[in-house]
């Protein structure tokens, strides 16, 4: 079923007025799982402190796998593949690597909307229209996190995943983010049961047949970004 429930109208996640807008930040090249956690714990206490403007930063990490806090030890299928982070997100296993675009989204919610699950289906409306952008119908589920692409190519009921999500809110500060694959090596996700979801497969743009740029990618999530959550204003990578 489709999650229309949590519908998220613009106006619900901007900031109020007078707010600066929020920084927007792209690190060049392949960035260290640690170095990025530690660059977003000290930039979330920061926000909270009232010291430093929110953050989107988007990055690229080398292939690696991230267990969330309900991670399940079966669910991680070759445990000497790639590096395995612990990490204090929410959700269970996935994967990053080159051609995968992910942002982390550093929001303070106090200022905005604070609740969670509005805060994640914004995050999925977000994803949703950016896939829009390049004719790709992205939906979300009533019992699982994350943007899906039906392919009934594959069969009747098939569906692949194509975006994920995994956040954690300290302060009512959030971090950690979204995934959205663009052309990763899909193949690297076979190491693990991505989500715990063993019923459905993953897919890319590219996958898809959409042969698109990151830059291209990037410049789509930054204005669909700004109609649910606000104006941006480009920034330098933390790191």
């Amino acid at each position: 079923m489709v999650n229309d429930r949590l519908a998220v109208a613009p106006e619900d996640l901007r900031a109020g007025p007078g707010a600066a807008p929020v920084a927007w930040a792209v690190h060049e090249g392949l960035l260290d799982y640690r170095e990025a956690e530690a660059a977003m714990e000290a930039r979330v206490a920061a926000i909270a402190a009232g010291a430093a403007p929110e953050l989107v930063w988007l990055v690229e990490h080398p292939p690696l796998y991230t267990a969330g806090t309900s991670a399940r030890d079966e669910d991680l299928v070759a445990p000497d593949r790639f590096p395995v982070h612990r990490t204090g997100r929410g959700g269970q296993f996935t994967y990053h690597g080159p051609g995968q675009r992910v942002a982390y989204v550093m929001l303070d919610l106090d200022r905005r909307l604070p609740d969670l699950r509005r805060y994640v289906a914004a995050l999925e409306a977000w994803l949703i229209a950016t896939l829009d952008e390049f004719n790709v119908i992205g939906e979300r589920r009533e019992d699982r996190v994350g943007v899906w692409v039906r392919r009934p190519e594959k069969g009747a009921g098939v569906e692949d995943k194509i975006a994920a999500i995994g956040i954690r809110v300290r302060r009512w500060v959030t971090f950690h983010g979204i995934s959205l694959n663009v052309e990763p090596d899909l193949g690297h996700f076979d190491g693990i049961v991505p989500c715990g979801v063993r019923a459905h497969g993953v897919t890319s743009l590219v996958d898809l047949g959409r042969l698109v740029t990151m830059p291209e990618v990037d410049s789509v999530l930054r204005a669909r970004f700004e109609e649910i959550f606000g104006p941006t204003v480009a920034a330098g990578s933390p790191v």
